[in-house]
């Protein structure tokens, strides 16, 4: 099977989901990774972008993802982005990958980018569109000081009934999150390694394993 790993920012998937990618890849599924956003000069010196672009490459092969697809949109600026703009590069990569399950961020995290590659993809795979694409199922996942950070409003709430141990991946993951030197954060913060550990032991106690991604489903095709 093909899955496909939407990131917003690039380290949004080792937060959200690379528990479960590493279970993918242990299973023999081929895993394909699309980062929407980049860094942009005079916002960040090309120094740090390099670095940021290095960090990538290096997670891909830790991943040991067969295919990297950036996007290459303006981060933090993707609600001056046209729309239209933003579906169509991702329905490239959708129609490329032609995955059976795609991981991407929650639509209720307070960070606007990950709202607009929510609708943008919704629109992609819209009912009537995913068996074309081949996609069978789509899981929303959350991210650490995003999705927690946003406002307690009913329509932002992330409630997950899809649970996947990771118990087996997370340390794994957690090294995987220490090669973003320009996105994680030291303890105590919410990027922090306590702080994921911690997030993977709650998800874990509800379904009775020592640790656990969550994820909301938001649509599947039998």
């Amino acid at each position: 099977m093909k899955v496909l790993a939407i990131s917003v920012h690039p380290d949004d998937e080792t937060l959200g989901c690379g528990g479960t990618l590493l279970k993918h890849k242990a299973q023999g599924d081929d895993l394909a990774w699309m980062v929407v956003t980049e860094a942009y000069t005079p916002q960040w010196s090309q120094d740090v972008i390099d670095r940021k672009a290095v960090e990538v490459e290096r997670v891909a092969g830790a991943y040991g993802m067969a295919d990297t697809y950036k996007l290459g949109f303006p981060t933090v600026r993707l609600d001056t982005t046209p729309q239209s703009d933003l579906i169509d590069a991702i329905r490239d990569v959708v129609d490329t990958v032609r995955p059976g399950v795609i991981y991407l961020t929650h639509d209720g995290d307070v960070h606007t980018d990950h709202h607009a590659v929510f609708l943008a993809t919704m629109s992609v795979v819209k009912p009537f569109y995913m068996q074309r694409f081949g996609v069978k199922k789509v899981l929303a996942y959350e991210t650490l000081s995003s999705t927690d950070a946003a406002p307690p409003q009913p329509k932002r709430v992330f409630l997950p009934v899809v649970l996947s141990d990771i118990t087996e991946t997370l340390d794994q993951k957690i090294e995987i999150m220490k090669i973003y030197h320009s996105e994680a954060q030291d303890d105590l913060l919410p990027r922090g390694s306590s702080a994921i550990r911690a997030l993977a032991r709650y998800r874990g106690a509800t379904i009775g394993v020592e640790y656990a991604e969550a994820f909301m489903p938001v649509r599947e095709i039998w």
